[in-house]
Protein backbone atom coordinates (compact mmCIF):
# COMPACT_ATOMS: atom_id res chain seq x y z
CA UNK A 1 0.00 0.00 0.00
CA UNK A 2 1.40 3.73 -0.33
CA UNK A 3 0.20 6.51 1.65
CA UNK A 4 0.95 10.69 0.59
CA UNK A 5 0.97 13.45 2.82
CA UNK A 6 0.97 16.97 0.88
CA UNK A 7 1.89 19.78 2.33
CA UNK A 8 2.93 23.77 1.26
CA UNK A 9 -0.99 24.82 0.97
CA UNK A 10 -2.52 28.07 2.89
CA UNK A 11 -3.21 31.65 2.31
CA UNK A 12 -1.64 33.65 -0.76
CA UNK A 13 -2.19 37.30 -2.74
CA UNK A 14 -3.44 36.71 -6.65
CA UNK A 15 -0.37 36.82 -8.40
CA UNK A 16 1.67 35.30 -5.78
CA UNK A 17 3.29 31.64 -5.49
CA UNK A 18 3.09 28.60 -3.60
CA UNK A 19 5.31 25.57 -3.89
CA UNK A 20 2.92 21.78 -2.96
CA UNK A 21 5.09 18.86 -1.90
CA UNK A 22 3.38 15.22 -1.97
CA UNK A 23 5.43 12.36 -0.36
CA UNK A 24 4.95 9.11 -0.77
CA UNK A 25 5.60 6.30 1.81
CA UNK A 26 4.75 2.61 1.61
CA UNK A 27 5.27 0.10 -1.72
CA UNK A 28 6.17 2.65 -4.76
CA UNK A 29 7.85 0.45 -6.47
CA UNK A 30 5.07 -0.15 -9.03
CA UNK A 31 4.21 3.61 -9.75
CA UNK A 32 3.96 4.57 -13.12
CA UNK A 33 2.63 8.11 -12.78
CA UNK A 34 2.01 11.12 -9.38
CA UNK A 35 -0.35 13.81 -10.41
CA UNK A 36 -2.31 16.85 -8.65
CA UNK A 37 -6.19 17.10 -8.96
CA UNK A 38 -8.18 20.41 -7.35
CA UNK A 39 -11.67 20.61 -6.20
CA UNK A 40 -13.15 24.00 -5.64
CA UNK A 41 -16.65 24.62 -3.75
CA UNK A 42 -19.48 23.78 -6.05
CA UNK A 43 -17.21 22.06 -8.85
CA UNK A 44 -16.01 18.61 -9.60
CA UNK A 45 -12.64 17.25 -9.39
CA UNK A 46 -10.10 18.69 -12.39
CA UNK A 47 -7.30 17.23 -13.34
CA UNK A 48 -4.31 19.39 -12.81
CA UNK A 49 -0.96 18.06 -13.53
CA UNK A 50 0.74 15.03 -13.81
CA UNK A 51 4.66 13.27 -14.49
CA UNK A 52 5.58 10.20 -15.18
CA UNK A 53 8.01 8.73 -12.10
CA UNK A 54 10.63 6.99 -14.35
CA UNK A 55 10.71 9.51 -17.59
CA UNK A 56 9.85 12.48 -16.14
CA UNK A 57 7.37 13.45 -19.03
CA UNK A 58 5.00 16.08 -17.50
CA UNK A 59 1.21 16.96 -18.80
CA UNK A 60 -1.05 19.98 -17.53
CA UNK A 61 -4.23 21.20 -17.93
CA UNK A 62 -4.86 24.13 -20.20
CA UNK A 63 -6.33 26.31 -17.06
CA UNK A 64 -2.48 26.29 -15.41
CA UNK A 65 -0.31 25.55 -18.51
CA UNK A 66 2.66 28.25 -18.38
CA UNK A 67 1.61 29.39 -14.61
CA UNK A 68 2.40 25.70 -12.89
CA UNK A 69 5.31 23.51 -12.70
CA UNK A 70 5.15 19.82 -11.81
CA UNK A 71 8.67 18.39 -10.50
CA UNK A 72 9.63 14.92 -8.97
CA UNK A 73 12.56 13.82 -6.96
CA UNK A 74 12.70 10.14 -7.60
CA UNK A 75 14.88 8.87 -4.80
CA UNK A 76 12.50 10.78 -2.73
CA UNK A 77 9.38 9.56 -3.47
CA UNK A 78 8.36 13.30 -3.73
CA UNK A 79 6.55 15.76 -6.21
CA UNK A 80 6.06 18.96 -5.86
CA UNK A 81 3.56 22.00 -7.90
CA UNK A 82 5.12 24.93 -8.22
CA UNK A 83 2.20 27.52 -8.56
CA UNK A 84 2.77 30.78 -9.76
CA UNK A 85 1.13 33.76 -10.68
CA UNK A 86 -2.05 32.37 -8.76
CA UNK A 87 -5.42 33.64 -9.82
CA UNK A 88 -8.45 33.28 -7.46
CA UNK A 89 -10.20 30.91 -9.31
CA UNK A 90 -7.26 28.62 -7.86
CA UNK A 91 -8.44 28.70 -4.76
CA UNK A 92 -9.40 24.85 -3.93
CA UNK A 93 -8.35 21.67 -2.02
CA UNK A 94 -5.22 20.18 -3.91
CA UNK A 95 -4.66 16.40 -3.55
CA UNK A 96 -1.86 14.23 -4.72
CA UNK A 97 -2.51 11.19 -6.34
CA UNK A 98 -0.55 8.13 -6.93
CA UNK A 99 -1.44 5.58 -10.49
CA UNK A 100 0.18 2.19 -10.21
CA UNK A 101 1.46 0.04 -13.10
CA UNK A 102 -1.50 -1.83 -12.86
CA UNK A 103 -3.96 0.32 -12.98
CA UNK A 104 -5.88 2.60 -15.70
CA UNK A 105 -6.90 5.01 -13.10
CA UNK A 106 -5.17 6.97 -9.51
CA UNK A 107 -5.19 4.21 -6.79
CA UNK A 108 -3.80 6.31 -4.02
CA UNK A 109 -5.13 9.51 -2.69
CA UNK A 110 -3.67 12.19 -0.77
CA UNK A 111 -5.53 13.96 2.66
CA UNK A 112 -5.60 17.60 0.28
CA UNK A 113 -4.21 20.36 1.24
CA UNK A 114 -6.25 24.05 0.93
CA UNK A 115 -4.80 26.52 -1.49
CA UNK A 116 -6.95 29.87 -0.70
CA UNK A 117 -6.00 33.43 -3.15
CA UNK A 118 -7.32 36.28 -2.40
CA UNK A 119 -8.13 38.98 -4.93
Amino acid sequence: QVQLVESGGGLVQAGGSLRLSCAASGRTFNTYNMAWFRQAPGKEREFVAAITWSGGSTSYADSVKGRFTISREYAKNTVYLQMNTLKPEDTAVYYCALRSLLSYGYDYWGQGTQVTVSS
